[in-house]
């Protein structure tokens, strides 16, 4: 593999893309994972709490993660999107379900999400 080469990954055990873009991406070194919603693997949308639909995100963005060979134990940067920055305590009670020390860098902002209230993205190091 080259610095130059983009290869995509798709997860089955994640909701399928919901528009033109691959769920990961692997170059130079980097696995870049698109956001992740609070969808169940055959794209419908989990309807209960916001710790469900955080968890549901985070397992997404794991599963996806895991197709690629990856962990996101190797994450190195994620990106939240909150519609309610309210959810922001219960999201740090779900984030360390998922992430450990060291802690990877985080950008939490609030977003206007079509009909959902989180979406998570990430980028992993990948060994050789």
């Amino acid at each position: 593999m080259t610095d130059r080469d983009r290869i995509p990954f798709r997860a089955e055990d994640a909701p399928p893309p919901a528009g033109p873009y691959s769920q990961a991406i692997r170059s130079g070194g980097f696995l870049f994972l698109a956001g992740q919603g609070p969808f169940r693997p055959d794209g419908s949308k989990v309807e209960s709490s916001f710790e469900d639909q955080a968890r549901q995100a985070f397992k997404n963005l794991q599963a996806v993660a895991a197709a690629a060979g990856a962990s996101l134990a190797d994450a190195v940067r994620v990106g939240v999107y909150l519609r309610d920055m309210s959810d922001f305590p219960v999201l740090n009670k779900v984030y360390v379900e998922f992430f450990s020390d060291p802690m990877p860098a985080r950008t939490t902002i609030q977003s206007d999400l079509p009909g959902f209230d989180i979406e998570v993205d990430a980028v992993i190091v990948m060994g050789d």
